[in-house]
C-alpha cells in the first residue's frame, strides 16, 4: 500500500533541494502540486494521494513517478 506521508516526504525532498529551504510547509507542497491549500489539508487528513497532480509535478520536475510513489530507482528521468 502506498503511504501518503512517505510520498509527501519525497515531494518535500525535491522541493527542499530546488528551493534550498530546509522547512517545506504544507502550503508549499499544495502550491507545487497546484492544489488549493484547504483541499490539500482535507486530502492529507484523509490520506488520499493526488495522483494526477503528482503526475504533473513529476513531469515538470523530470522526476520518476515510480520514485515518488514507490521509492523505486532511478529518481530522476534522463
Amino acid at each position: 500500500m502506498i503511504d501518503f506521508h512517505e510520498v509527501m516526504q519525497r515531494v518535500k525532498q525535491i522541493l527542499s533541494a530546488q528551493t534550498k529551504k530546509e522547512k517545506i510547509l504544507d502550503r508549499d507542497i499544495a502550491d507545487s502540486l497546484k492544489l488549493d491549500p484547504q483541499y490539500f489539508a482535507v486530502i492529507k487528513r484523509r490520506k488520499k494521494i493526488p495522483y494526477e497532480s503528482l503526475a504533473h509535478f513529476c513531469e515538470k520536475h523530470k522526476i520518476s513517478l515510480n520514485w515518488i510513489l514507490l521509492a523505486q530507482k532511478p529518481q530522476y528521468l534522463t
